[in-house]
């Protein structure tokens, strides 16, 4: 899929460090409401759907503002600029939402089986949303440009 457009290669790093601080800052925020007591394993519902509205409006603005770079300076007379635009900015969208989920999740169940989520949260974090970033967007790349 790289070799038939390599474009998308560079852009790999931005969406992986994208979801990987996305996760980080989300486990940020449940770890400190673990350890101020304000929230428990009971509530992981709560914590998801809270998070998953944030992803939501930190995915789009990320995203718009990501495609409109992206055609004005990054891909300025590329084949398919509009195409390859869209399959970033829309795997930007997935892998926010996917990273503040997986980020808010992993604390809470590390907890509930009697592990340090400080400890264990951002290594494991950034491992599972580098991956799962690159998955998505493989995806998307896949359904868009039909490679």
């Amino acid at each position: 899929m790289l070799a038939n457009v390599l474009i998308l290669s560079s852009f790999i790093p931005m969406i992986t460090g994208s979801g990987g601080n996305a996760g980080s800052q989300a486990s940020v925020s449940v770890i400190r409401a673990l350890s101020l007591g304000e929230i428990h394993f009971r509530s992981i519902f709560l914590v998801l759907w809270k998070e998953f509205r944030v992803s939501i409006l930190c995915g789009i603005t990320l995203a718009a503002a990501n495609f409109v770079k992206l055609l004005l300076f990054d891909l300025n007379g590329q084949e398919n600029a509009f195409m390859i635009a869209l399959v970033i900015s829309l795997t930007l969208v997935g892998t926010i939402i996917m990273a503040k989920l997986v980020g808010s999740s992993l604390p809470l169940l590390a907890s509930k089986v009697g592990f340090d989520p400080a400890v264990m949260a951002n290594p494991l974090i950034s491992t599972v949303c580098d991956s799962l970033s690159l998955l998505i967007y493989f995806g998307v790349a896949k359904l868009i440009l039909h490679l």
